[in-house]
């Protein structure tokens, strides 16, 4: 298992319970919230299937933002890229590539 030396604040955008506990299984050691959460995220989270990656690009212009989505949702992965997220990953690489995009994007930002 990946050692984090920084717990980060994750907000997670438009992701389902399923996908959620998926996450929280990934990244145990990291505080997971949501958009109701008072303090701004180190890193933001989201399905681009369910949300709009513009408004979430510029809601949080200067903070890591990994999106993912579907292998088949081409146009939701262009649409992430376009947006300026950092990384897009498709739901099936979530398992192993989640924990190291996380720790590399959150290095990036200390």
């Amino acid at each position: 298992m990946v050692r984090f030396a920084t717990v980060a604040t994750i907000l997670l955008a438009g992701v389902d319970v399923f996908f959620r506990g998926k996450i929280e299984g990934l990244l145990p050691e990291h505080h997971l919230v949501t958009s109701d959460h008072i303090d701004p995220p180190d890193l933001v989270i989201c399905d681009v299937s369910r949300i709009e990656p513009e408004e979430v690009a510029d809601t949080y212009a200067d903070v890591p933002i990994i999106g993912f989505c579907s292998h088949t949702d081409t146009a939701g992965l262009r649409r992430a890229h376009t947006a300026g997220f950092d990384q897009v990953l498709v739901k099936s690489a979530l398992d192993d590539r989640l924990q190291g995009t996380v720790q590399e994007l959150i290095a990036s930002v200390d």
